[in-house]
């Protein structure tokens, strides 16, 4: 076996994708050392292929939302931030919230809170490039990675989706619900990943203390 594999805690749940891969390959080669016939061997390796796929993808994947989840927001993050400190590049992080969700799940149910996340993640990724990177990060709470973007740049973007969703028509059982949402974002260039989502985080927090339904830049 593979020494990664050897050393790796075994208490650790969340493997890692490279370890996972890892661990896929020593699977295809133990069954093609099987005593049977080569066809059979191809059938199964094709079968976990599939599986594995599949496994990975909802490992990585809200499944009410259908966005990347908070255990692909950490991978990204954390390759993005590399990426803009090695080669100096723009990276803007912003953090979403939904305003008043609780209250919305309290008067309407929670079938209408899930319809208004999911509506909401529709406006996000209609709102947003290709190249951009929208995750359900927990609760009603969203984050955006924008690579190669500037304070200016992602303003617009930001501020173009919080009007987007103010103005969105969330109609739930025939009612009319006036949802908005709070954001902080930057676009500083920050020594760790701690400090700038900690930044990110405190921004987003003076939305919702300004009153809600509002954009703010750390």
């Amino acid at each position: 076996m593979d020494d990664k594999l050897q050393n790796y805690p075994t208490d650790e749940f969340n493997l890692p994708d490279d370890v996972l891969d890892k661990i896929q390959q020593n699977i295809e080669e133990i069954i093609m050392n099987f005593p049977v016939a080569q066809g059979d061997k191809l059938d199964v390796i094709k079968k976990i292929n599939f599986m594995y796929t599949r496994t990975r993808h909802l490992a990585q994947t809200d499944e009410l939302t259908g966005l990347a989840n908070r255990r692909s927001f950490d991978v990204h993050f954390d390759m993005e931030f590399n990426r803009m400190q090695r080669y100096e590049r723009n990276l803007t992080l912003a953090i979403a919230d939904i305003d008043f969700f609780k209250k919305i799940n309290d008067q309407y149910g929670h079938l209408c809170g899930d319809f208004i996340l999911k509506e909401i993640a529709y406006l996000f990724f209609e709102n947003f490039r290709k190249t951009d990177m929208v995750f359900r990060y927990g609760g009603e709470e969203f984050a955006v990675l924008l690579p190669e973007t500037n304070d200016n740049g992602a303003k617009v973007a930001l501020e173009r989706l919080r009007k987007t969703v103010e103005n969105y028509d969330f109609t739930y059982n025939g009612k009319h619900l006036n949802i908005t949402i709070s954001i902080g974002a930057s676009s500083k260039k920050f020594e760790t990943m701690e400090e700038f989502f900690e930044q990110v985080d405190k921004a987003l927090y003076k939305s919702k203390e300004t009153g809600r339904n509002t954009l703010t830049f750390a």
